[in-house]
């Protein structure tokens, strides 16, 4: 099947967490489920610092969060007050609109940040505002960015040196609604200028898929969900097509050893760490149900003329050719060595499941991806059709 990038990432959503689908709040019982999952002997940090944390609230932000206080550090949050306010009432909080005129007022004065964690920045003028707010309280920017930033999937093994966009409008006011067309060259301009304005005390990590509690996109979240409910699920292109993701917490545990260990660079960031199928994903998976899912694997050409679409329809996958041959294996061994790790899928699985749970009825009810059933049911008896 051919595959435009452009086609793909408008019919899609973006590489990135709930927060640039413009999802706006995680339930609090994410607060509960983040800080269970993190072993209870999580031994502290040699030295502790004193982090800011743009942002905090909103998917990534509570598993970094969560981490860097078991690890014994001091965590101020920077944001609006708006999104999840109930989370960490014990935590420092200063209130700020990036958007407003005086929007870094509270982080005015003589205090200083051994590090600052930005997590939720696409405009490049987010990034602006807080180096002229943070002019010489801190000696350490770490800037979530993403996989979006790379211009060319064409080729597998896009290391930290591939081609990235064109950098996009220093003074965009927001993304727009052409979100596929401006997401990664908005975030390759914030690169730039975290660069130019923190010098060479700057981290910048890019994400690709990050998957979990607490993820209201639900791509990932649709095939626990489905597979936990049993029966002939509708697997797409061949089981030995590519994957990659990367769990919340093992995300955020990183970013913050990452700042405890001044490590400075540019770092993809996904996984697993081992060459991962689709196929190896959905049974891993389907492992920790009790339901007997069985898998029917249906071809990207035949999908494409159903007008099932990779990474919505089908989440977490994309049909390796053309131009998207290498964007389910990009190259982040340099994140590995750094340090980066993963926990086993099952874990993964099985936490977002107990997660989704959670979840109010009607949004249990409606995930934000994958294929509804009578729409699964639609495809797949389509399928054995042509095979009578």
């Amino acid at each position: 099947m051919s595959l435009n990038r452009r086609s793909f990432l408008r019919s899609s959503a973006l590489v990135s967490g709930a927060a640039g689908l413009g999802i706006s709040s995680v339930p609090d019982t994410l607060h509960a489920l983040t800080r269970a999952a993190i072993p209870r002997l999580v031994t502290r940090a040699p030295a502790p610092l004193r982090l800011l944390v743009l942002g905090g609230t909103r998917f990534l932000g509570p598993a970094l969060v969560e981490y860097a206080m078991a690890r014994g550090h001091t965590v101020t949050l920077f944001n609006r007050g708006q999104s999840n306010p109930g989370l960490f009432p014990n935590v420092e909080k200063l209130q700020g609109d990036r958007d407003a005129k005086d929007g870094y007022a509270s982080l005015g004065g003589t205090r200083t940040w051994d590090v600052v964690i930005d997590v939720p920045t696409t405009l490049p003028r987010w990034v602006s505002g807080a180096a002229d707010a943070l002019a010489r309280k801190t000696n350490h920017y770490l800037f979530i960015s993403t996989i979006s930033v790379f211009r060319d999937y064409s080729q597998p093994a896009i290391d930290e040196d591939g081609p990235l966009h064109p950098a996009g409008d220093p003074l965009a006011e927001r993304m727009g609604q052409t979100a596929d067309t401006q997401y990664g060259p908005l975030k390759v301009r914030c690169e730039l200028l975290a660069r130019e304005r923190f010098g060479a005390n700057v981290t910048i990590v890019r994400p690709g898929l990050i998957v979990g509690p607490g993820d209201l996109s639900d791509r990932f979240s649709y095939w626990p969900v489905r597979i936990e409910k049993g029966g002939e699920v509708l697997a797409p292109g061949t089981p030995d097509d590519p994957t990659q993701y990367v769990d919340v917490r093992d995300l955020g545990e990183w970013v913050v050893r990452l700042a405890e260990q001044r490590v400075f660079g540019t770092f993809n960031a996904t996984g697993p760490n081992q060459p991962t199928t689709i196929s190896e994903m959905l049974y891993g998976i389907k492992a920790v149900t009790t339901t007997g899912a069985r898998f029917t694997w249906v071809p990207a050409e035949f999908l494409a003329q159903q007008q099932v679409r990779p990474w919505s329809d089908m989440p977490v996958w994309v049909p390796p050719t053309g131009e998207m041959t290498g964007f389910m294996r990009v190259d982040c061994r340099k994140a590995y060595a750094a340090g980066l790790t993963f926990r086993p899928l099952a874990d993964t699985a099985r936490d977002t499941l107990a997660w989704y749970h959670t979840r109010p009825p009607a949004q249990q009810a409606t995930l934000r991806s994958g294929l509804a059933p009578e729409r699964e049911r639609a495809v797949l008896e389509a399928w054995r059709a042509t095979k009578r």
